[in-house]
């Protein structure tokens, strides 16, 4: 229990306490932090290294017996259970890495961010809620800590201008809208089976009412981790977010707490039938090809790497909706990689537009000399993301793919006949973020430099260094894939499993390795000879000098294909936006009624009396 009072109590009450201090004192507000989050990451490891367990929450103890404070802290112990598993271990242990990291990154950031108040506080409570929402065993205080993190979401964005505050009601909205609907869920949970202790759930699918159940829960962690159709305000958010937010929640935090209560509930709490197998993985891939499809066009790199943290989602719910046991761990595991590669690249985009003020691609270019710590990061993170080994975003990718293939073999149904058709599109999402991320280091780093960003320095330690440390793991992660990560931090939850085809990553990445040596001693030798070089030319006239290569316009022809241009001029109009759509419902409904309104008797008595009638009917 002492642990649970250093990893979720003391983030959330030193957070509150920080609301004391203005904002003027800025410097030792992110010192605190600083040391808050080292404290929580010290206690989360040794959480992890601990058994499996149950805990309740005592309050009983600080009050007399027979007051009112003594009975009504009893019955708050009847929901204040933890639950302790190998999966709420590794996901608390992540969550108090990425806090620690994206704090040293903050310290430097955010002083010179002018339009973010109480970024800190925030970033503390919100650390201490993910953990108590990922240890949460009852499902009404787990909804009591998730629903502060969409406050806290709502206010790590809003502040500057009126298109950064449309986007925190957006969010705040959306997020808002599924926690409600996650409360029907939990009630009919409740009805079904008279407990709401997620150790205690094993719910089989085989009524319309446990299926509405799932469906309610699911709704609410798709909007977390931003899968299709619930993710249209992680976009939003990442263009006008500050991208230390946005790094730590949509890149992170919330993409391990939507996927882990996704584990939950289709592992865990629920037993899934064929059909929701089959939407699944349906969402599953339209989430990877619809997101990656709409990163390609973006000309803004935020908004960018927005998409992209929605299409990755994609392969974790096709890895979690196989429910084999090397399925949900090639979820779980991508999950990880994503958050650590997808933190990466917002931190690098927040040190792009922290030294140079642009945030479009078209605007940016050759910077690749200038703060070569953060192109080299930046391309490792992109390598990742597009699955290129020996990263760890190809070894989760891999493991999801022959999880489809041992799906197809093995499962029964509609959605393992189907294997081949989800594996063609997840393989093909991943050619697509490949090509996405050429756009995204060719136009920022590579071309020709600006004469106006000739003074561009790296950025300091404390926002480089961070990046480092997540290129580095994903680094690692991919080399030491099979022999040791998958074994050391899923087997204990998923059980042990069988790779289905030959990865020994570690054999792979000497291979790896030993290709780029060789091909480095073959451009050596190829320039042992002098060699005259010149300048382009044509008709005898110089060129390199007036011509300048756009990266975004190369990618504009995609756009004016005829099948998608119809599409995506549909999408820029935001037809296919949940939120843009039921807002303009309502606000359709709502110009009906008052057209009602007429002031006029008879019309009022007209609509009390078929009202009436209606009701008299449905008794009937």
């Amino acid at each position: 229990m002492d642990v649970l009072n250093y990893i979720i109590i003391l983030p959330v009450i030193a957070g509150i306490f920080l609301f004391i201090f203005p904002e003027r004192m800025k410097a030792i507000k992110a010192s605190i932090t600083l040391i808050i989050t080292a404290v929580v990451l010290f206690f989360a490891y040794q959480f992890y290294l601990t058994e499996a367990l149950t805990l309740k929450l005592s309050l009983k103890s600080f009050f007399a017996e027979n007051s009112l404070l003594y009975q009504v802290s009893s019955d708050i112990e009847k929901y204040a259970t933890f639950h302790l598993d190998s999966l709420s271990q590794l996901i608390v242990l992540f969550a108090a890495i990425f806090g620690f990291l994206i704090s040293i990154y903050s310290v430097a950031y955010v002083k010179r961010q002018k339009q973010i108040y109480n970024y800190f506080p925030f970033f503390l409570i919100t650390l201490g809620c993910s953990i108590g929402a990922i240890l949460s065993d009852n499902l009404i205080l787990f909804l009591f800590f998730w629903g502060i993190l969409g406050f806290t979401l709502y206010k790590l964005i809003k502040g500057h201008d009126e298109e950064s505050s449309a986007a925190a009601k957006k969010t705040l909205i959306m997020i808002g809208a599924s926690d409600g609907i996650m409360i029907i869920g939990i009630a009919i949970i409740w009805h079904i089976t008279g407990t709401l202790n997620m150790s205690e759930l094993n719910i089989s699918t085989n009524s319309s009412l446990a299926i509405w159940a799932f469906i309610t829960l699911l709704v609410g962690s798709f909007t977390k981790a931003g899968a299709f159709p619930f993710h249209t305000w992680i976009p939003d958010f990442a263009k006008k977010a500050p991208a230390s937010s946005t790094a730590y929640l949509p890149a992170s935090l919330d993409k391990l707490l939507g996927i882990y209560f996704l584990v939950r509930i289709c592992v865990d709490i629920f037993t899934l039938n064929q059909w929701l197998t089959f939407a699944l993985l349906i969402i599953g891939v339209l989430t990877i090809i619809f997101a990656v499809m709409m990163a390609l066009i973006q000309h803004n790199y935020k908004r960018l790497l927005g998409f992209h943290a929605i299409s990755q989602v994609g392969y974790m719910v096709v890895g979690i909706a196989i429910a084999t046991p090397l399925g949900i761990a090639a979820g779980l595991f991508h999950m990880i990689n994503n958050a650590l590669y997808k933190s990466g690249l917002f931190l690098s985009a927040g040190s792009i537009h922290h030294r140079t003020g642009k945030d479009d691609l078209g605007e940016i270019s050759g910077l690749s000399s200038k703060m070569p710590i953060t192109f080299i990061s930046a391309l490792i993170f992109a390598l990742a993301i597009s699955g290129i080994p020996p990263l760890n975003g190809f070894a989760s990718k891999w493991m999801i793919y022959q999880g489809l293939i041992d799906f197809g073999n093995t499962g029964a149904g509609i959605a393992s006949q189907l294997w081949i058709v989800w594996l063609a599109l997840a393989v093909l999402g991943s050619a697509l973020t490949l090509a996405s991320f050429i756009k995204f280091i060719s136009g920022i780093f590579l071309g020709r430099r600006s004469e106006a960003f000739d003074n561009i320095k790296e950025v300091n330690f404390l926002m480089w260094f961070p990046k480092i440390i997540l290129a580095l793991i994903c680094l690692g992660f991919g080399i030491f894939a099979t022999s040791w990560v998958v074994p050391k931090l899923f087997y204990s939850y998923t059980g042990a499993f069988d790779f289905v085809g030959a990865w020994p990553s570690n054999t792979v990445s000497l291979l790896i390795l030993f290709s780029i040596i060789l091909g480095f001693i073959i451009y050596l030798i190829g320039n042992i000879k002098n060699m005259r070089t010149a300048d382009s030319f044509i008709g005898g006239e110089s060129f390199r000098d007036s011509t300048e290569y756009n990266v975004t316009e190369f990618y504009n022809t995609i756009r004016e294909f005829k099948f998608l241009k119809s599409i995506y001029s549909k999408a820029e109009k935001r037809w296919f936006d949940i939120y843009t759509l039921l807002k303009q419902f309502f606000y359709g409904m709502n110009f009906i009624f008052s057209k009602m309104h007429t002031g006029v008797l008879t019309t009022y008595a007209i609509w009390f009396f078929a009202g009436f009638i209606i009701i008299i009917l449905c008794l009937i």
